[in-house]
């Protein structure tokens, strides 16, 4: 993960608080979109997480989507163009 990229920081911090994950990745993708009319238009970022968090538990995959797109927040609208996600319990990436 890049400490220096600030949204990427931002991101930690905000699924950090919301869900205390075990594990987080992030990534940003950015740089594999560059000139997508989308992201120019909006100045928003491409990014990928991978989070396993015992907030999951018991919740479908859609559930999960919104628990992380809760904790982002208006970064939605402003900093993140396009997220892609993975959310796992930590028994399902025990298994994976």
């Amino acid at each position: 993960m890049n400490q220096e990229n600030p949204r990427v920081k931002m991101i930690e911090q905000r699924l950090n608080n919301a869900l205390q994950p075990s594990k987080l990745r992030i990534q940003d993708d950015s740089a594999q979109h560059a000139g997508h009319a989308g992201a120019i238009m909006s100045g928003g970022g491409h990014f990928s997480v991978e989070v396993v968090s015992a907030a999951f538990e018991g919740k479908s995959a859609v559930a999960r989507h919104k628990l992380i797109y809760a904790a982002l927040g208006d970064a939605m609208q402003t900093d993140i163009h396009a997220l892609s996600i993975k959310a796992f319990t930590p028994q399902e990436a025990k298994i994976s």
